[in-house]
């Protein structure tokens, strides 16, 4: 059985067993690269008479990263991307959240990557809410945000011979959430 959205009020984790942090990125200019962030810890406060009262953080580690290869992945814990031995942490926290319809929101807030933070709206659907086998109300939301890399300072690259470059600046910033009320 549902809740309505004034009984979801309330103190929430991320699920991470079931919430994916993931990322889209352009590679070759033909082909895209797609991976996940699998270690992360993210808490919310919901308010769901007045939803412009919550907030949320994220903390992500950037060590965590995978695309599937490897090499790839090591590469983008170095300096050239992430730099995650000097940097282990991607941060989010709101700033606003903003109701557009029953089920879409804007949250905006500050992203920092390795030394830069700069403010981002993501636009999320709340997908419902459910009480789970052992007695957890969830709540799911969607979302996702396309940034430019190169304004949080990560411009490594390289030219292709036919013209082009190896990494598109855009990356599409994927999150499908699952977060548990706590208490």
């Amino acid at each position: 059985m549902t809740v309505t959205l004034s009984e979801l009020t309330g103190d929430y984790v991320l699920d991470p067993a079931h919430t994916r942090i993931g990322f889209v990125a352009r590679h070759a200019m033909v082909t895209k690269v797609r991976g996940a962030f699998h270690q992360f810890e993210g808490t919310a406060h919901l308010d769901g008479g007045d939803p412009s009262r919550s907030t949320g953080q994220l903390v992500i580690k950037t060590g965590s990263i995978d695309t599937g290869v490897e090499q790839r992945d090591e590469h983008l814990r170095t300096n050239d991307f992430l730099d995650a031995p000097n940097f282990p942490d991607i941060t989010f926290r709101t700033t606003r959240i903003e109701q557009k319809s029953d089920t879409d929101y804007q949250v905006t807030g500050d992203l920092t990557i390795k030394e830069t933070t700069k403010p981002l709206t993501i636009d999320f659907e709340y997908t419902g809410n459910a009480t789970d086998p052992y007695g957890n109300l969830r709540v799911g939301l969607e979302g996702s945000v396309t940034i430019s890399r190169k304004e949080w300072g990560i411009t490594w690259n390289a030219a292709l011979e036919g013209g082009g470059v190896l990494v598109g600046d855009k990356v599409v910033l994927e999150f499908d959430i699952s977060a548990i009320k706590q208490g």
